[in-house]
């Protein structure tokens, strides 16, 4: 855990750094790539990831290393090799995970927070589930551990290649020439991240394009057919958990609202998005057929609410930040309540972006156990080491959103509603 928080440490900042750079090439071209809202969002996202990396939030039904030390059949001796070997075959697990997350109704809910967002920008690259809790695709690493790759080795090689999956999420790089025959460039994965039917669960390989080519799901992206980003059926949320459970949420009211015993079995495993036919006519959902002529989600928000938001996304990235360089000094439960207070605070403020009251219940859950954690600990996790008063900032903080929280919900909103209906 520590080694994973260290190299996240490293690579956030690369990652902020890249979006920031992707926005303000957008604004010199011209060509708006993100909405606001939906930026904040996706990083919120991104740190409800790491935060279940972070206290170790998935169940391991079988261990590579226990697949290694019983199925090895024979041991590779070159150092080279061997890297080269983990990176191919863990680019050959991440194609047939993927696939199967499209495709198995199921498996989805383990894949929808990622092609939430309406628009494809490195940020949405950053909407990573918390909803994959248990590790079921073991089998498919059985390759790997049977030339004898060792566990650490696997360890080692699947953050890079991981990370390596973040450039090609953007629409201010064209066509790459020769690439576009080897590796998975930014027009594969808009085809990918694509709503239009000719687009549709294609190009599933994560670093090299030839898996696609192999296994027949390969399209290429065609000149007079735009992409169309987001899912079929829209999140209508900036909320990165309920987007993270709502599909699985659907099934089980299907499952329960069938009538056919055999539905509320087969439902789990049929392809993605397949209803039983009595629950389809009796409680249709809104789905879209036509991308082009989709609107994209939007709320109510006041100036002061969008940039309050921003900065709400900037606190919480710091205060993560914080938490990834000081996990080698913290006890596990000192790591979790950290986590869970993040956690509660990204639901809080992506709630109120929504304007869903239930940010007032989240803010009130927030205040208290920031509360309890200064008084019980003496400070914010030691944070004073970083500066002295740190704690009292941290304080301030969770009060002022607690404060603002009521005025965004309770006050600015029903003075917009009863200007409205003065006006009208």
């Amino acid at each position: 855990m520590e080694t994973y928080a260290t190299a996240l440490s490293y690579a956030i900042p690369g990652f902020i750094v890249l979006i920031l750079i992707e926005y303000l090439i957008s604004r010199w071209k011209k060509i708006p790539v993100n909405e606001g809202m939906d930026t904040i969002s996706s990083i919120s996202s991104g740190i409800t990831n790491t935060l279940k990396s972070l206290i170790g939030l998935t169940v391991i039904i079988l261990s590579y290393e226990w697949m290694v030390e019983h199925l090895a059949l024979i041991e590779i001796k070159s150092t080279i090799l061997i890297y080269i070997l983990t990176f191919i075959g863990l680019d050959f697990v991440g194609y047939w995970s993927h696939r199967f997350n499209h495709t198995i109704n199921v498996f989805w809910n383990r894949h929808i927070i990622h092609h939430s967002s309406e628009e494809f920008n490195l940020a949405c690259a950053l909407r990573q589930n918390v909803s994959a809790i248990v590790a079921i695709y073991f089998f498919l690493y059985i390759p790997l551990a049977l030339v004898g790759i060792p566990a650490n080795i696997v360890a080692f090689v699947a953050p890079i290649h991981f990370f390596a999956q973040f450039w090609y999420h953007t629409r201010l790089i064209n066509k790459m020439g020769f690439l576009e025959h080897i590796i998975v460039t930014p027009s594969h994965h808009r085809v990918h991240h694509a709503i239009n039917d000719e687009y549709l669960d294609k190009n599933y390989s994560e670093i090299f394009i030839f898996w696609d080519k192999l296994f027949g799901t390969f399209q290429e992206e065609l000149p007079d057919k735009p992409p169309i980003y987001g899912v079929k059926k829209p999140v209508n949320s900036w909320n990165p958990f309920f987007i993270n459970f709502m599909h699985i949420w659907g099934i089980l009211k299907d499952a329960w609202r069938t009538q056919n015993w055999l539905d509320k079995i087969r439902i789990w495993f049929m392809p993605t998005g397949w209803r039983p036919e009595d629950v389809k006519e009796k409680y249709p959902i809104q789905i879209i057929t036509n991308p082009y002529s989709r609107q994209k989600y939007k709320t109510e928000s006041s100036l002061v609410l969008k940039l309050w938001s921003w900065i709400q996304l900037v606190i919480t990235v710091a205060l993560m930040y914080y938490l990834l360089i000081s996990v080698g000094d913290l006890e596990f439960i000192e790591i979790v309540n950290y986590a869970i207070f993040l956690a509660i605070s990204i639901f809080a403020y992506t709630s109120l972006m929504d304007r869903h009251i239930i940010s007032l219940f989240a803010e009130c859950i927030k205040l208290a156990m920031g509360l309890y954690f200064i008084f019980y600990y003496g400070s914010w996790f030691d944070i004073d080491t970083i500066f002295q008063g740190a704690t009292f900032v941290v304080l301030g903080y969770i009060i002022i959103s607690f404060l603002l929280s009521i005025y965004f919900q309770l006050i600015e909103r029903n003075y917009n509603s009863h200007s409205i209906q003065q006006t009208a």
